[in-house]
């Protein structure tokens, strides 16, 4: 495969709503321009104008997200392996043919980083001050971690599986990105190692020739490149399970400004979020009828029902849901309302079939992670 070309900025930029908002457009190989935050490690923010297209992300426009600056930028296929190893009885070394002559499975996931939307966090907090663009919706095509990890021969004292990609650290004390799932879950059968995206090899910058997905959870687990897969018997302490993506132990994940979490545990499954796409804060409509389009999504159980405010949140009506394309997809959602000349306040609601809807204030996290508070959009008919 070719190697990726220097991080390449345009004429063009972009101001996302918040302060200090200004970014570049940037074009890599495979990639539309995108939203730049970062050039080394690359970190790319779909704009939010994509998620109108399609209720699946094209791959060139889906996010991308490093944490290591020493990233691949060429990996033969056909000599890239994978190590499963550790307390397993048989320790393997696959080959992507191998992979590919396993029985393979297919699913329709939303991949979403932990800080996505971040940049509008009140008060502010450390990290990238990302719009709501890090996240995207993808049919992912690979085989179940469970199948590989089946052949290996999982021991019964196993407790952990621990996952390492290609990606590594410029700086020797840098720790190097290594994420880690209980046994249970990587032998849940969702788990995947997908080697296509939308009936696509994956875009080198999303995991190329192979990465892990992990459905519902955030992306901070869905390693790319996929290298190393390893059993253990204890709870592994590195870095970034240990000390990074670590949020307040209780009901909320949240906490007080200025408070410090008692207890953290690593982050996990999604919170409910739901979007208007087909129109910005800000936006200036003609007087009348409008169609009202959108995206739903959750950690996993699916979305139940999205409700439509046009009067900043007094009353609320429900929208008609697109396409059913599973528990961990973007649902779309459409709806008529009727705006008449003047300014309205539209807020968009979603609510999980586990009955958990979106919240009318944000919670504070002191990383700024899990927002899913109700999006409102100031709008001007005339």
């Amino acid at each position: 495969m070719a190697a990726a070309l220097p991080f390449k900025a345009f004429a063009d930029a972009v101001t996302l709503p918040f302060a200090n908002g200004e970014r570049p457009l940037v074009k890599y190989p495979q990639k539309r321009p995108m939203i730049g935050l970062t050039a080394r490690p690359p970190q790319l923010e779909t704009p939010f104008s994509v998620f109108n297209e399609s209720v699946v992300t094209p791959n060139d426009a889906f996010f991308v997200r490093y944490h290591l600056a020493d990233i691949p930028l060429q990996i033969d296929p056909d000599a890239h392996t994978i190590q499963i190893k550790g307390m397993v009885d048989n320790p393997l070394t696959l080959k992507m043919a191998d992979l590919k002559r396993m029985p393979s499975m297919e699913v329709v996931a939303v991949n979403q980083c932990s800080g996505n939307s971040r940049g509008f966090s009140e008060p502010r907090v450390a990290g990238g001050q990302l719009g709501h663009g890090a996240m995207g919706n993808a049919r992912w095509r690979g085989v179940p971690l469970k199948a590989v990890l089946a052949l290996a021969g999982v021991q019964n004292d196993a407790r952990q599986v621990v996952f390492n990609g290609l990606d590594t650290a410029v700086l020797e004390k840098t720790p190097d990105f290594v994420k880690a799932l209980e046994i249970a879950h990587a032998n849940d059968g969702e788990v995947m190692l997908a080697y296509q995206m939308n009936g696509q090899d994956l875009p080198m910058l999303n995991g190329f020739p192979v990465r892990l997905v992990v459905p519902g959870y955030y992306g901070t687990y869905w390693i790319k490149h996929l290298s190393d897969i390893t059993v253990i018997g204890t709870v592994f302490d590195g870095f970034w399970m240990k000390s990074a993506y670590r949020i307040p132990y209780n009901d909320c994940a949240c906490v007080e400004p200025g408070t410090p979490p008692k207890v953290t545990v690593p982050i996990g499954r999604f919170n409910v979020r739901s979007f208007i796409t087909s129109l910005a804060d800000g936006a200036k409509v003609k007087a009348g009828p409008q169609s009202l389009k959108g995206i739903a999504f959750d950690g996993g159980t699916g979305i139940a029902r999205v409700d439509v405010s046009t009067d900043d949140g007094k009353t609320w009506t429900r929208a008609t849901l697109g396409a059913d394309l599973g528990k961990y997809s973007f649902r779309a959602w459409t709806h008529r309302v009727r705006l008449p000349a003047g300014s309205h306040v539209l807020k968009v609601r979603a609510t999980s079939k586990d009955g958990k809807a979106q919240l009318d204030k944000a919670l504070f996290n002191p990383s700024g992670y899990m927002r899913n508070v109700i999006e409102t959009y100031n709008v001007t008919a005339a």
